[in-house]
């Protein structure tokens, strides 16, 4: 039987239609939306400061009492001017309000107030316009503050919640099983969503988040794995024969141990009769390519085409010439489709796809489009996956009868958080480095020291190498940062004049960047000044240098993605960082990122200094939104949830754990959610 809180919210004792067309426009459809429907942050109502204390333009709480209040003055249509005296029996100061009769009405003289926002004056007088006003009475000091829409405030907003949390049963809400909830000692969910909404204190709200954070975390594992058994279905490509010493023989180089045991696992993975689906997660320059290629090696000696998908057109021909070097030796034929070709090229390289005239097809989206058909395509490789949707890795692995997926990426993540991310996939680690890859010598220094890293760079330069020179900015006037153009044209005019110098950012057209890309693979270009666009992707084997402006902007494990772009040759490499942060923390990670040369190492450090905050973009990654658990920072969440995740695995459609499951399958059910 539903429950009441899943009913609409027009139903809700508060809201009726005119006002839940304003909720529905927040995504909240139900009363048990808008009980998930959590506070971005909390005013402090219970800090106050005395008004002569209260350092100016900065915000702060003040207690006064109202001593008189002005008449209301028109400044113009539409725009009213309400002016009241307060003091805090030791200072005084004038308050204004724009615009609000309701607010202004509500103050009474002689009242006492909280008075929460920002004050601006001098010694003499003093002034705080248009602040958040609490009566000094209220037993509720903390205060959520939620995303809203024109119409709805933070305190109607409140009282539906007030009734929504009423209305809810512990029943409605709680998704563990009662033995989990005694044996783990865990904050119940209906207490949990009453802390949050209603806290006493910020550690009330910290508890009552943890909780929530725990369920979204163990319904997002439950939900992987799910999709992982769903993805156990039978593949038309059972690729038996698994003898690579052709290709091995074929290779100028030895693998390093862990690309052979990830071949090893693919090659077991692709005999099943359920179709791989498998992750190779490698460091910067760690043997990802080598390993696909074994994988479209085994799939062309078994009849099957395969495909891999990259994000740029560069990148894709880039791992064109790689794999045509590592498969064509044994007779393994390689094509390329990207969509800067002729109609009359592509329409080619269609017709050799659905001829089965060609065993391995590298290429951009256009591998998926309408005139892309094959004869009998077995596996789907993708590179950088968390650069497509979801929707575009589904189209192209339909073009195929459930064939095998790799998956590729140069993100180093510690193994749980990979298994959060990545959890329909099984995961291969490439940890080591290939012989004779160089580390890349990695300086920090501050803005005084810039001439002479360009000395340092142009040393480099008139020995036949060249630069990438980045920028965290790409707008003008974007705080102090020199955004890229206008770099470019400093240095073009002054330092580096005599040299040849491109300009490449996220804004400029596919087109324009790939062009510019490819004048600097060419060596048409000697420095590239760049923003993190360069970050995945393209080997300029004789680009030696890297200087890497507000290097404090980035997180460390981006600075490793961005100095990985050099080193790609034989040539000694150098990274030079430029910072003027003063702080300790960009002290502590300008040192790690100086003296660690492994990527997985790297990301434990970013993870821990970083703390809360966006790790590397998981909104890319096509998962099901995260809006309590923060990813980067609850480690020891995690863990618990993966834990808890394994034990309730084989309950999870019991009765005990209907709500459980109900959770489950809403979060899941969503087509951009099913990758």
């Amino acid at each position: 039987m539903a429950s009441v809180i899943d009913n609409d919210i027009m139903y809700l004792k508060g809201v009726g239609p005119k006002r839940a067309e304003l909720f529905k426009k927040l995504g909240i459809n139900t009363v048990r939306e808008l009980i998930y429907h959590l506070p971005r942050h909390y005013t402090d109502f219970s800090d106050v400061t005395p008004i002569a204390d209260a350092v100016l333009d900065e915000v702060c709480a003040v207690r006064v009492r109202v001593v008189s209040k002005e008449r209301p003055a028109m400044l113009r249509k539409g725009m009213t001017l309400y002016r009241l005296l307060v003091t805090d029996g030791a200072s005084d100061m004038t308050v204004t309000i724009f615009n609000s009769q309701y607010l202004f009405d509500s103050l009474e003289t002689d009242g006492d107030y909280i008075l929460y926002g920002k004050i601006t004056g001098n010694f003499i007088s003093r002034e705080m316009s248009s602040p958040l006003v609490l009566s000094a009475l209220s037993e509720d000091k903390l205060q959520p503050v939620y995303p809203l829409t024109a119409g709805l405030t933070q305190n109607v907003l409140r009282k539906c919640l007030k009734n929504a949390l009423a209305a809810a049963s512990p029943e409605d809400v709680e998704i563990l099983p009662k033995d989990i909830l005694e044996k783990s000692g865990l904050m119940r969910e209906e207490i949990a969503l009453n802390l949050i909404h209603f806290p006493k204190s910020f550690e009330d709200a910290s508890q009552a988040r943890r909780r929530l954070a725990l369920d979204e975390l163990l319904v997002l594992r439950l939900g992987m794995a799910e999709l992982k058994d769903r993805n156990r279905r039978a593949t038309a490509y059972s690729l038996k024969n698994g003898d690579i010493s052709g290709f091995l023989g074929a290779l100028p180089f030895d693998l390093t141990g862990a690309q052979k045991r990830a071949i090893s696992d693919c090659v077991r993975d692709m005999a099943g009769g359920s179709p791989m689906n498998r992750l190779i997660l490698g460091d910067v320059g760690s043997g990802k390519t080598a390993v696909a290629a074994a994988c479209c090696y085994v799939a062309a000696k078994n009849g099957a085409q395969a495909v891999m998908m990259a994000p740029t057109e560069i990148l894709a021909s880039q791992h064109f010439e790689s794999l045509k070097g590592f498969l064509e030796p044994s007779g393994v034929r390689v094509g390329l489709l990207i969509g800067s070709m002729s109609k009359k090229q592509k329409t080619a390289v269609y017709e050799k796809c659905r001829s089965g005239e060609l065993d391995v097809i590298v290429g951009t989206h256009a591998l998926f489009q309408a005139g892309a058909e094959y004869k009998r395509l077995g596996l789907v490789i993708t590179d950088e996956q968390h650069r497509f949707g979801v929707e575009q890795r589904q189209r192209l692995a339909r073009k195929g009868d459930n064939p095998h997926r790799l998956v590729m990426s140069a993100t180093p993540i510690p193994r749980t958080l990979a298994l959060m991310i990545y959890g329909e996939l099984d995961i291969s680690v490439l940890d080591e480095l290939p012989a004779g890859r160089k580390k890349i010598e990695t300086y920090a220094v501050t803005g005084k020291l810039r001439e002479r890293a360009y000395a340092y760079i142009k040393k480099y330069l008139d020995d036949g190498g060249q630069a990438y020179i980045v920028c965290p900015a790409v707008e003008e006037g974007e705080g102090e940062l020199m955004n890229v153009a206008d770099y470019a044209e400093e240095i073009k005019n002054g330092f580096f004049r005599d040299y040849r110098i491109g300009v490449l950012h996220g804004q400029m057209a596919s087109s324009a960047k790939e062009g510019v890309m490819k004048r600097f693979k060419e060596h048409e270009l000697d420095i590239l000044v760049c923003t993190t666009v360069v970050e995945v992707g393209v080997d300029v084997p004789n680009a030696t240098v890297m200087l890497i402006e507000n290097a404090d902007r980035f997180g460390l494990s981006q600075l490793h993605q961005l100095r990985g772009r050099v080193g790609r040759g034989e040539r000694e490499s150098v990274c030079i960082l430029i910072t003027d942060n003063p702080s300790e923390e960009c002290r502590k990670r300008m040192r790690v990122i100086s003296s660690t040369a492994s990527g997985f190492e790297i990301s434990e450090a970013d993870l821990e200094i970083r703390g809360p905050g966006d790790f590397f973009g998981y909104a890319q990654h096509g998962l099901p939104p995260v809006r309590v658990a923060d990813l980067a920072a609850d480690k020891e969440l995690i863990d618990h949830a993966q834990s808890l995740a394994e034990s309730l695995r084989p309950r999870l459609y019991g009765e005990e754990c209907g709500q459980l499951r109900r959770r489950v399958y809403n979060l899941f059910m969503n087509g951009e959610a099913m990758g």
